[in-house]
């Protein structure tokens, strides 16, 4: 008992740290989309495009749902590495990580515009205080705690260790758990809570397509920040800032 707590603390400590060192990107993109929201409801040219976006989602439905989310996360984070960090010269690298992440994004996109179609079943598809409350415990309370988080840093993980038997293994242990999941919730936590409020207060069509540009933004600035640190160091350690950026959202 006594050897174990020190270890919880750190982990805490550690999630703390990752949503400090999150925070001024992450009140960019929060202070975007507040602006978009605003926009929404007071500005009628600002009302007529996120309009038409969210009828453009429900002509093609699933179809939008999955090259936005792949987009979003796996297509325009390579290309910004590729242009800004790579010269411009792509690898096969690019071609393998691309290969793995699409897939995943693609059922990361689906699943997340069906958590966002349900709750609008369960809860109603109105803004009021309590409906978008309810939402947000569900989504960041529930679906990420128990799915999306250990869904997203282990499938990167795997990536990153070589797609080893004992990374899978060890990605469903409670210290795994308790070492790299609560961290990361910590930094997800304090990125997407003010997010999804903003989300969650838009009509059910505009939600998944304002969650995929916010989803866009954070990678990219995740992106940007994990390789300008790497450029600085011998020896990459990975941090659950930039675990973060493998979910990223998380979801």
């Amino acid at each position: 008992m006594t050897a174990g707590r020190p270890h919880h603390r750190t982990s805490l400590a550690i999630g703390w740290e990752a949503a400090r060192a999150n925070l001024a990107p992450a009140l960019l993109i929060q202070a975007v989309m507040l602006a978009l929201l605003v926009g929404y409801y007071w500005s009628p040219a600002v009302a007529r495009i996120l309009n038409e976006l969210a009828d453009y989602k429900l002509r093609h439905g699933l179809a939008f749902v999955v090259l936005a989310a792949v987009a979003a996360g796996a297509l325009v984070p390579e290309l910004f590495l590729i242009v800004f960090f790579q010269r411009g010269r792509p690898t096969r690298l690019n071609l393998r990580n691309l290969m793995y992440t699409v897939p995943i994004w693609a059922i990361d996109g689906s699943l997340v515009d069906l958590l966002y179609r349900n709750e609008a079943a369960w809860f109603g598809n109105v803004v009021t205080l309590p409906v978008v409350l309810a939402k947000i415990c569900v989504d960041q309370f529930g679906y990420n705690p128990f799915f999306a988080a250990p869904f997203g840093v282990l499938t990167y993980e795997w990536k990153n260790s070589g797609f080893s038997r004992e990374s899978l293994i060890r990605g469903f242990t409670w210290d795994h758990y308790r070492d790299k999941i609560v961290p990361t919730l910590f930094a997800t936590w304090a990125v997407w809570i003010p997010l999804m409020a903003i989300i969650y207060s838009l009509p059910l069509a505009l939600q998944f397509p304002l969650f995929s540009l916010a989803l866009t933004f954070w990678v990219l600035l995740l992106t940007y920040m994990t390789n300008s640190f790497a450029a600085k160091t011998i020896r990459v350690v990975p941090t659950p800032a930039v675990v973060s950026s493998a979910m990223i959202r998380p979801l």
